[in-house]
This record gives C-alpha cells, sequence and structure tokens, in this order.
C-alpha cells in the first residue's frame, strides 16, 4: 500500500467486515501523550477474520464428557478410601467405597464411549503407547483400573476369592489418585484459555472434588458407625478443593474471567455452598450420634436411639451435599472452559502480555 492508496474516505479498495479489525474495535487502549492531544487509535475489540473465534469450541457433549470428569474423580477417591476402610476393619464402609468406585468408573467409561461415538475410537487410542499424551495415558490408566474395581467389588459382594479381592483393592488404590486426576491434566494441555491458565492448581481442585464425592457417597450409603474416615476425608478434601479452586483464579488472570459469568458462575457458586456446607454438616453430625462402647443407663436408651437417627439423616444430607457440590465443580469448570474458547480476547491478551514481559526481561 502506497500513500496514494490512502484517502480521506479510507484506504482506497478497502471492503468493510472483510478485513481484521484495527481501530475501534480491537480491545487496547493507546495513552494519551500530552493534554491536548488524543490517541490515534481508539479502542478496541477483539475480533477475528470474517467473526469467526480464533479457538475450535469444543465440540464435547456436556453430559458425557463433564459426567466423565466427575465419575472418575469420585472412583479414584472412593478406591483409596475402600482401601483404608478394608485395612481398619470398616467392612460396611468398605463395600459401600468398592461399589461405588466400580459404579462410577463403568458409567465414566461408559460415557467417554458415548461422546467418542463408538467403541472402535476408544480401541484405537491403544494402539500406541505415548507418554506424552494425557488422553493416551488415560486411556491406559482406565484399562488397568477398570477391572480392579470390578474384581475388587465382586469378591466383596460374593465373599469369595477375598486374597485376589484384597489384591484389586490394594492394586485399585494405588492407581485411583491418577484417575482422580489425570482429568485435569487433559484438560489444561489442551489451548482452551480458562483450562490451560489453571495447569498448576487445576490437579488439586480434581482431587479434592473427588475426595468431597467419594466422601460424600460414603455418608450417604456406608452405616452411620463406620463413616469417621470418610467425615475426615469430606472435612479435608472441602478445604484442598476451595483452596485450590481460589488461588488457581487467582494466578490465572483475566482467563478467570469465564468463571464468573454465566451459566458457569452460578453453577461454581452452588458447588462453594453445597461442598462448604456438605463438610460443616457431616462434621456435626458425627458429633451428634452416640457413642460406642460402655453401659448406659436405660434413662437414656430412647435418647440413643433418637440420637443416632437423626445423625443417621444429617449425614445423609450432607453426604448429598458433598456429591451435588462435587457434581457442579465440574461441570462449572467444564462450561468456563467453552466460554473462554469462544471469545478471542482470551487467547489474545494473555499472548500479549506474556510477549510484553518477555520483551521487558530481555531489554534489562
Amino acid at each position: 500500500m502506497t500513500g496514494s492508496d490512502v484517502t480521506r474516505g479510507g484506504v482506497e479498495g478497502a471492503r468493510p467486515g472483510r478485513d481484521a479489525l484495527t481501530g475501534a474495535r480491537t480491545g487496547r487502549r493507546r495513552r494519551r501523550r500530552g493534554r491536548g492531544e488524543q490517541a490515534m487509535v481508539p479502542d478496541v475489540e477483539f475480533s477475528s477474520y470474517y467473526g469467526k473465534p480464533i479457538l475450535n469450541r469444543p465440540t464435547w457433549k456436556p453430559l458425557d464428557i463433564a459426567g466423565y470428569l466427575y465419575l472418575g474423580g469420585l472412583a479414584g477417591a472412593s478406591s483409596l478410601l475402600a482401601a483404608g476402610a478394608h485395612v481398619t476393619g470398616r467392612p460396611g464402609l468398605a463395600r459401600a467405597a468398592k461399589l461405588g468406585a466400580s459404579g462410577a468408573i463403568s458409567v465414566s467409561l461408559a460415557a467417554l464411549v458415548h461422546d467418542l461415538g463408538r467403541p472402535a475410537r476408544f480401541q484405537n487410542m491403544l494402539r500406541i503407547f505415548k507418554p506424552t499424551s494425557p488422553m493416551n495415558l488415560g486411556s491406559w490408566l482406565l484399562v488397568g483400573y477398570v477391572p480392579l474395581t470390578v474384581a475388587a467389588a465382586a469378591a466383596d459382594v460374593s465373599g469369595r476369592h477375598r486374597i485376589v479381592g484384597a489384591a484389586a483393592t490394594a492394586g485399585a488404590a494405588a492407581l485411583g489418585p491418577a484417575v482422580a486426576t489425570y482429568t485435569a491434566v487433559l484438560l489444561s494441555d489442551t489451548a482452551v484459555p480458562s483450562w490451560h491458565e489453571g495447569h498448576r492448581e487445576m490437579p488439586f481442585v480434581f482431587a479434592g472434588s473427588g475426595a468431597t464425592a467419594a466422601a460424600g457417597l460414603a455418608l450417604a450409603c456406608a452405616p452411620w458407625q463406620e463413616t469417621g474416615p470418610a467425615r475426615r476425608l469430606a472435612v479435608l478434601g472441602a478445604g484442598l478443593e476451595l483452596g485450590a479452586f481460589r488461588l488457581m483464579k487467582q494466578r490465572m488472570g483475566l482467563a478467570a474471567e469465564p468463571y464468573e459469568q454465566g451459566k458457569q458462575q452460578r453453577l461454581l457458586r452452588a458447588a462453594e455452598a453445597l461442598t462448604a456446607g456438605g463438610a460443616a454438616l457431616a462434621a456435626f453430625a458425627g458429633r451428634q450420634g452416640p457413642r460406642a462402647g460402655g453401659a448406659l443407663p436405660m434413662a437414656y436408651a430412647g435418647w440413643r436411639g433418637l440420637a443416632g437417627g437423626r445423625s443417621r439423616l444429617l449425614t445423609v444430607a450432607a453426604g448429598a451435599a458433598l456429591l451435588a457440590g462435587s457434581a457442579a465443580l465440574r461441570f462449572g469448570v467444564f462450561h468456563a472452559g467453552v466460554a473462554s474458547a469462544e471469545d478471542p480476547k482470551y487467547t489474545v491478551v494473555p499472548q500479549r502480555e506474556r510477549l510484553e514481559a518477555r520483551a521487558r526481561s530481555d531489554g534489562r
């Protein structure tokens, strides 16, 4: 383009709406250099050619993939809880956790295959072993983990092959932490801004969320007298989940903005309230029931039954709140990532900030 191409009406031959926006609508404001001077380039708004987003919107189905994220965390943490209950002689808690892990991971795998479209696509991921691919490693992880959880649950229910069941329980517990957190690595490894920018804290968020879900399932299904470890897990998991999530948003900068908008904001606020409330209720319920051991006067017999029934209701309510809170978190994170991919601002601004920071450091 030469000087003769520019006229008072603009660039000669320009086609409005067909070129990249560089002026009033691209997003950044230049400072005024003097009192009477105005910037040559006004405020800009981020856009792209033909109105297309910079990133392709994730095509994953929300119910399938967000459900896959949630159930995987529930299963992995439940395997850890099952192993602990098995070792400490809590058969009711161990059975609830084993059945929960087996059922959750089976439905999670079915949701993943349903999103892929046909089982052959999952099988194709097993044709190679690629350590640099979270999806490939996750596929191999599921192949090893699913049979272990099923074997542990089957041995517990049938009462047979106890040695095999104990070995399967231990193996599932060894893989459980990876199953609960690898989906965070899977999301963070994408170019989606609100997932990628949280790669440091996202595994801790998912670990805490999986712990609260597993604790919630145990509180709702296991005998009240054996739920002590689940109540403690609920408190620890809630603290990890809520603390890591807040830290993640603080460090993400602009990419944290989608978490505060739309339906994902409502889901995440509900998740925070349900998780914190469920953990508090679980801790409170543990203090309300009758204490085991010791002879009580007959006058206290009726109180003991009443207190136990009330504690059981509080425990089930706490478990339901924790399960719902963990699910709301996973769905909120999923929708926030999709929203960030649809707006080019969340891709462009962090990239420019990183380039400017690198240029300043090189200039020193």
